[in-house]
């Protein structure tokens, strides 16, 4: 079973960590269930890496993979503000561990496919490289270092930025794509989102103006995400089925922060309860449907 864990995998394993921070506002039972879950699959992602380091080795040379490995840190990295209360001041360590992983990454994804750029190989996963660090801002102020965090934010929004120009030049010029790479269009609805979040936890002047343009930016990347969505469910399973946990789930937790500091700021929010609970279903659904399909794939003979 370990051999047959895919790097994607640990996508997984970023959504079922983010999951448990949506819901929670509803028990904290569940977010403990959705942190334990994560750290199993990382694990098990991470005994993958260290028994059969060769087969890595050789994932890493393809940008997809290369690109996806990066949800792992981004993993450790939230998973440590689950390990805070049970490992104090260890925790800490844990979450720079995270953020220098990605760092690391993103010095290798740059120096071998970003320095030489291949359009043909760009997919929505470029996001997750050089925008997934964002997730330090999120946990940022569990450790008390808004500061980074802060700073992690616009160097992830800039990189947002360009990689939506850059992205959707690839997807437009280049239209054919494998199949099972097609579900990572599905990344698309998670940079934005994130940094949204990653803003609305470590920014300490928060700017109503900046709130709204990445809410309504972060809304339509969705909305056309939830477009194409029913075309990728209808595929057959591939890892990359990783895909559709984490941009959902970042997304409704990005909707829920603006809602409630829309709220505090003494703005109507209307009917953005009732989206909020939308996202957070799709969200569950999802992720508890590709967990089940995962099983599926890595107990099957």
């Amino acid at each position: 079973m370990i051999k047959k864990i895919p790097i994607p995998m640990a996508g997984l394993s970023l959504g079922f960590a983010a999951l448990g921070n949506l819901l929670q506002s509803y028990s904290e039972a569940i977010r403990l269930l959705c942190g334990v879950i994560s750290a199993i699959l990382a694990v098990l992602f991470l005994c993958k890496c260290i028994l059969h380091f060769d087969m890595v080795k050789e994932d890493m040379k393809n940008p997809v993979m290369a690109s996806v490995s990066g949800t792992f840190s981004m993993a450790v990295i939230l998973l440590s503000a689950y390990a805070k209360p049970f490992l104090r001041g260890g925790a800490v360590y844990i979450w720079y561990s995270g953020i220098a992983l990605h760092v690391l990454l993103m010095v290798y994804f740059t120096a071998r496919f970003l320095y030489k750029l291949n359009m043909k190989a760009v997919f929505a996963s470029y996001y997750i490289v050089y925008v997934g660090i964002v997730t330090a801002s999120v946990t940022a102020p569990a450790f008390g270092r808004t500061g980074l965090g802060i700073g992690i934010f616009w160097f992830g929004l800039v990189w947002c930025l360009i990689l939506l120009v850059l992205v959707t030049a690839r997807y437009v010029k280049y239209k054919e794509i494998a199949e099972p790479a097609r579900p990572l269009f599905c990344i698309y609805t998670a940079p934005v989102s994130l940094c949204l979040a990653g803003y609305l936890q470590s920014a300490e002047m928060k700017s109503v103006t900046m709130v709204f343009l990445l809410m309504i930016l972060a809304g339509g990347l969705y909305v056309t995400v939830l477009i194409y969505l029913p075309r990728f469910l209808a595929l057959p399973f591939y890892p990359s089925y990783a895909a559709f946990t984490f941009p959902v789930v970042i997304s409704a937790i990005a909707m829920k922060m603006s809602t409630a500091f829309l709220g505090k700021m003494g703005y109507a929010v209307g009917i953005l309860p009732g989206v909020v609970l939308v996202e957070t279903v799709i969200a569950v659904c999802l992720v508890v449907y590709v967990f089940i399909r995962y099983m599926k794939f890595l107990f099957s003979k």
